[in-house]
Parts: C-alpha cells; sequence; structure tokens
C-alpha cells in the first residue's frame, strides 16, 4: 500500500540534501513534488492545498538544530501534518457500560461489507468480547449465505430471518437475543446499493431507529481514491455515522482515501482492510500509518500481529533453540506458517523500518521459494526435519527429498547449506556476537555464503553410483536461499 507515494515523497526529501537550512527558495521544488504526489494519490484538491500550506509554513519556520539536517527536519514536519490529516490519533471502538454495544455496518455495494463485519466480528472475539452478526441484508443474492459461511468459519453466532421480513425487523429481533442470551455486541449487516438513493438511506434511517447504535461505520472501499471522503460526507449528513472502515487498502498504491476522509467527512478511519483472508483487519493508527507512507516502517503493528500469533512459552523455546542452534526444519515450517497467519510476506516485509523498498517481484521469488523449501522439508521424514545433520551425512537422503518433492539434488544441497549457515547466523545474533557481513548471509552469494559447511559432505568426495553420495557436478545456477527472502 502507498508504495507510489512513499516514492514520490523520497523523491521530493531529496531534493533538501546539501542545504544548510530551510528556505522559500529551496523547500518550493519539494512542496511541489509533494503537492504532485498527493494530487497522483488521489487525494482531494482541497485537503492538498491545505496540506501544502501548512507544511511550508511549519517547515520555514521550524528551527534546525546543529546534528538534523533539514530534510530529516522536513520529513518530520510532513509526518506531523499526515497524522494532523488522518485524525491525530486512533479512535477506540465504542464499548458502552449497558450491553450490548450495537454496531451498524453500512456502505455500498461491492465494498466488502460482509467480509468487514465478519473481520471485525474476529477481532472483537480476539479481545475477548462475545458478538452475534445479524444478517440484515435481504436484496443481495448469498448475502444471507455468505455472513453464515463466514461465521462458521471464525466460530461466531450468525442470526438469521430470511430474506422475507423487514431489515429493520430482522436487526430488532437480533438484538432482542443479543440481550436474552448475553451477546455483549451485536454486529448487523445491511443492504448496500450500486449507488446512494433515497430509499436506501430512508431504510438504514429504519433500521437505526430500530436498534438505536452505539457505532454506524460506513465500509469504504478505498480503490476508488477521493470519492471515498465524498461517500462518507454523504451518508454521515443523510444517516449519521461515527466512522469509516476502509477496505482493499493493501491493493492500493496511491493512498488518496486513507488521506482525505478525515479532512472531508470530519470522521473517523476507525480499521482498515490488508488483504483478503478475514484476519486481515487493523485498528487504524494515522501515526503509524504516516510512518509508512514515509518508508519509516510500522514496527509497532508488526510487534502487535507477533504477539497475537506468538505464545510466550514458544518464544522462549525457540529462543533457546537459536542459542543453541538446534533449530530444525520442524521449526522453519512453524516460523512460516506463522508468518502466514500474520499476513503476506511483502505486507510484513514493508513494516519494518527501511525495506519499503523492496521490488514487489523480489518479494514474489521470495515466496515462492519458500514454498519449494517447504514442499522439500515436506518429502522429508520426521527424524531428517529433526536431524538436519542427516542429510549433511547421507547425499542418498537428499537425493531421495530431492526427488519427492519434484527438484533436483543441487536444489536440496542449496537449501541444507544455506538452512546450516542460517543456524549459526542465528547462534551468532542470540549470543549477542553481532551481524556478520551480509556478504556471509546464506544465499546472498557473497564470498562467506558457505562458510563454516563441510562441502565435502554435500558433495561427496568421490564419484559413486545414485546409491552413494551424490556425483560431482558443474556448479548450478545460482538459486534464491533462506538469505534471499
Amino acid at each position: 500500500m502507498f508504495d507510489d507515494l512513499s516514492a514520490s515523497f523520497e523523491d521530493a526529501i531529496k531534493g533538501l540534501r546539501g542545504e544548510n537550512k530551510i528556505s522559500e527558495e529551496n523547500i518550493g521544488p519539494a512542496l511541489k513534488q509533494v503537492r504532485r504526489a498527493l494530487l497522483e494519490a488521489d487525494v482531494s484538491l482541497s485537503v492538498v492545498k491545505e496540506f501544502v500550506a501548512e507544511v511550508g509554513q511549519k517547515a520555514i519556520g521550524a528551527e534546525v538544530v546543529r546534528g538534523v539536517k533539514p530534510g530529516q527536519k522536513f520529513v518530520e514536519v510532513v509526518k506531523q501534518e499526515l497524522v494532523e490529516v488522518m485524525g491525530g490519533e486512533n479512535a477506540p471502538l465504542a464499548n458502552v457500560s449497558e450491553k450490548p454495544t450495537v454496531i451498524l455496518m453500512a456502505g455500498l455495494q461491492g465494498a466488502g461489507k460482509t467480509t468487514a463485519t465478519a473481520k471485525l466480528a474476529l477481532h472483537l472475539k480476539d479481545q475477548g468480547r462475545k458478538a452475534l452478526m445479524v444478517a440484515a441484508d435481504v436484496y443481495r443474492p448469498a448475502a444471507i449465505e455468505q455472513l453464515t459461511t463466514l461465521g462458521s468459519q471464525i466460530d461466531i453466532d450468525v442470526f438469521s430471518l430470511g430474506s422475507n421480513l423487514k431489515p429493520e425487523q430482522i436487526a430488532a429481533s437480533g438484538l432482542e437475543k443479543a440481550r436474552n442470551e448475553g451477546f455483549d455486541t451485536l454486529l448487523v449487516d445491511t443492504a448496500g446499493r450500486l449507488q446512494i438513493d433515497s430509499e436506501m438511506m430512508d431504510e438504514m434511517v429504519r433500521i437505526r431507529s430500530a436498534v438505536n447504535p452505539d457505532e454506524v461505520l460506513l465500509v469504504v472501499d478505498s480503490m476508488i481514491g477521493q470519492e471515498a471522503a465524498e461517500l462518507t460526507r454523504a451518508f454521515h449528513e443523510k444517516v449519521g455515522i461515527t466512522g469509516a472502515v476502509l477496505t482493499k487498502l493493501d491493493g492500493d498504491s496511491r493512498g488518496g482515501a486513507a488521506l482525505s476522509i478525515k479532512k472531508i467527512s470530519g470522521k473517523p478511519i476507525k480499521f482498515i482492510g490488508t488483504g483478503e483472508k478475514v484476519e486481515a483487519l487493523e485498528p487504524f493508527h494515522p501515526e503509524r500509518m504516516a510512518s509508512r507512507i514515509l518508508g519509516m516502517g510500522d514496527v509497532l503493528t508488526l510487534v502487535e500481529k507477533a504477539q497475537k500469533e506468538v505464545e510466550i512459552a514458544d518464544a522462549e523455546q525457540m529462543q533457546k533453540k537459536f542459542q543453541e542452534a538446534s533449530f530444525d526444519f520442524s521449526d522453519f515450517v512453524k516460523q512460516m506458517r506463522l508468518i502466514k497467519r500474520m499476513g503476506s510476506l511483502g505486507g510484513l516485509m514493508k513494516m519494518i523500518p527501511g525495506m519499503n523498498k523492496i521490488d514487489d517481484g523480489m518479494i514474489k521469488s521470495g515466496e515462492e521459494q519458500l514454498k519449494r523449501i517447504e514442499a522439500m522439508i515436506g518429502s522429508m521424514t520426521p527424524a531428517e526435519r529433526t536431524q538436519p545433520e542427516l542429510l549433511a551425512a547421507q547425499p542418498s537422503r537428499r537425493r531421495r527429498v530431492a526427488l519427492g518433492s519434484g527438484h533436483t539434488p543441487a536444489d536440496m544441497d542449496k537449501v541444507l547449506a544455506d538452512f546450516q549457515k542460517m543456524r549459526g547466523f542465528m547462534k551468532q545474533m542470540s549470543s549477542g556476537a553481532g551481524i556478520p557481513g551480509m556478504g556471509g548471509l546464506p544465499g546472498l552469494g557473497g564470498p562467506g555464503a558457505m562458510q563454516g559447511i563441510d562441502r565435502s559432505q554435500l558433495s561427496g568426495r568421490n564419484n559413486r553410483s545414485s546409491n552413494g553420495p551424490l556425483k560431482r557436478q558443474r556448479p548450478p545456477k545460482k538459486k534464491k536461499g533462506f538469505g534471499d527472502l
């Protein structure tokens, strides 16, 4: 997300390098670049004008202390203004004392409203809240079935009375069920339309009157750009909303919707959808999002994702394995599956500061390589997974694993060599010995890429038959290893 915008901001900042201070003369080109970047990101023109004016005024008047370069100060000013434009701080979801808390989900057809309802229900479940979803979309074919299916996947109850009753009647009955059966949160999925019309708004008003919601969340497709802000304002004027859920943000490299909604509509973004999986929903934090836009990563969100998936005992056990260099292939598979649960590899990598420049092609290649490695591990016996030394000592085992997974012996040799090097690297890091040179990382192809690995164990000391060690082969074409991912 925000790839195009991040690149444009970086270009703007480059123009201030080498300057001793920020002045009207040298900041002019940078501000023009920022203005162009925001307009290309489909940010509302009024927001762009105000943003650029504020940044220019604050940057020129800012005191640049010794040791801080003008470019760094400009970044600081831009980040502060981005945070302000997007709402300043996280707007928490309502949680009233008199249960249940009622949340009404609204939006146009195709914005992902039903899926967002399930994602939000799962988010609340992870927080220890007991949610009930109400299927009140009686118009869209299979809407009720979709919500019911999603509910069964995440083990959350769904209330439905079919499609013959009026939505407001279904919502009211759902509220009664929630009160009687101890649900602390009610999520009402309503019907969408292809466009805003009076019939749709009248129905939303009736549903609102029937359940008196504590939150009215408008689900907005981020791909529609600045129209998202106008849509939010229109809904608020006619129905009255408390916030927005911005979906499909992972597929939007521009980010105009995120930068426009709060400023235009006056209502905050409360959640963002970052993928198709039902777990891919995050509370919206303006400061963290500003960091992502400026290529600074988002370590806090990354840590929260990890904490959600990793048990403390498991983390301690894995740390011990790192220190003892006993990390095995079974552990590696566990880590890969953990990453998959946390989100896409590319999305996670770009939360790490400095990693925003990773090419999407490289990330895709890395994901494909992980799949190949997992296939090889799947072809190993339990003993081979927990004792990689067996594979290092017996070429026949490596040959069997390679053929069983549809790969060449050279592929298997490369994976094993990289894995053993990674073991040593992790032990070195865990012991506090520091980070070795990048050339020594497995798979990077540097001079130390295979240091510490007995190559004679991998290629065989002599040329033997297929039943013995692998025959010596010409050096294979370099393939990506663990260190390339």
